[in-house]
């Protein structure tokens, strides 16, 4: 096992009616922004519930945040907290709303143009307004984490940061939240929360089984809760499940003391960055390519996730890897997520572009090894049609 410090500060207040608590966590006297996305928010009641919570604080409310957050939205909420001098922060929504709240958070007193906040991973950051999040849609984890990626239209860029400043203060987990949401939602959230366990567990042994086990017991309830959730919305052990699960999935405990791989993630900023893919489409695009592609470097961990994951135990040790990566695509596939970039109406003419994005963002030593330079980023995407 590797060396590692862990620290997570994050408090969770878990389940039914679990929003009402939060007149308990936001300070009596702050001055409090809610940000959130579309009306969802507002149309079923969770808005009122939230600024019933906050009772006489100073509430002011500030939406529209897009999936893959802007850089030009978030900047207008920046604006609105430097002028009417607000101080604390709420998100309510998924993934994007959270990382949009988080980069607010880093930039209102940042003293430079804020993209630098992007452009350096936060090396300069020395403060951030203090954040609580009510998550609606369970996906990111970024209710429990310190990261944040944030798209700037204008240069068709999405980059990422980390900073122990930004973890949520709290943040509440209603499952009930999640009766309402769009089949497509839950199906990405489900393969978001897939593809980020196998990112820390997907790369080679180093005698870490509490690690090892828990990823697989996280992979082995995403597999089975995602169709469910799917099946029967109003569920709440359902929700639950899938909303804890992809909690844990990025807390940062499945990758402490192991090595990680993060170049789906990359090459998937990308497809979003110039074609406006959902996250978790890009994800479930390269995953199985990179895979199969990097079979040597993960031949023993793909040959313990396809026993212990898939329980595939016969064949060939390619026969069982092939067999799991294609047990891993047709998971994706049977909830709706499509995994060659040709379903999305992409051509091959696009893996250029993808590529020169991901060497103008200096993208050109990544994985585990730190070997997939930017002639193997191509060879994955060309496997991704």
């Amino acid at each position: 096992m590797l060396n590692f410090d862990y620290y997570n500060p994050t408090r969770i207040v878990f389940g039914k009616d679990s929003i009402a608590h939060i007149d308990d966590l936001v300070p009596a006297d702050a001055r409090v922004l809610v940000l959130y996305g579309g009306g969802s928010a507002e149309r079923n009641g969770t808005l009122a519930e939230v600024e019933a919570a906050l009772g006489a604080r100073t509430v002011q409310r500030f939406g529209g945040i897009e999936p893959n957050p802007s850089y030009e939205t978030l900047m207008a909420a920046v604006e609105q907290v430097r002028r009417d001098k607000l101080d604390f922060l709420l998100a309510v929504g998924g993934g994007s709303v959270i990382d949009g709240t988080k980069f607010v958070a880093a930039a209102v007193n940042y003293p430079n143009e804020p993209w630098e906040i992007l452009e350096t991973r936060a090396k300069h950051l020395t403060q951030a307004l203090p954040m609580g999040c009510v998550l609606t849609l369970p996906a990111t984890g970024s209710e429990m984490n310190c990261f944040s990626v944030v798209t700037r239209k204008s240069l068709q860029a999405k980059l990422g940061f980390g900073s122990p400043l930004v973890f949520p203060r709290f943040s509440v987990l209603d499952p009930v939240k999640t009766f309402t949401l769009p089949p497509r939602q839950i199906a990405n959230g489900a393969v978001d929360a897939f593809v980020h366990v196998m990112e820390q567990y997907m790369t080679y042994p180093v005698n870490a089984p509490v690690q090892d086990r828990y990823a697989e017991s996280l992979l082995q309830t995403l597999v089975e809760v995602g169709p469910q959730a799917l099946a029967t919305p109003e569920d709440y052990d359902v929700r639950a499940n899938l909303m804890w699960a992809a909690t844990q999935a990025l807390n940062g405990l499945i990758g402490a003391g192991v090595p990680q791989d993060w170049a789906t993630h990359m090459i998937g900023h990308e497809i979003t960055a110039l074609y406006g893919l959902d996250h978790a489409q890009t994800l479930a695009v390269v995953l199985p390519s990179l895979l199969h592609l990097r079979r040597e470097a993960k031949r023993a961990k793909l040959l313990q996730f396809a026993a212990r994951v898939w329980d595939i135990h016969a064949g060939s040790e390619d026969e069982r890897i092939d067999a799991a990566i294609a047990r891993t695509r047709a998971f994706f596939e049977s909830l709706g997520v499509d995994t060659r970039l040709s379903a999305y109406g992409i051509g091959a003419d696009a893996v250029d572009r993808i590529v020169a994005q991901l060497e103008a963002h200096g993208m050109t030593a990544l994985g585990e090894h730190r070997d997939i330079d930017l002639a193997a980023s191509r060879r994955i995407l060309e496997a991704c049609f």
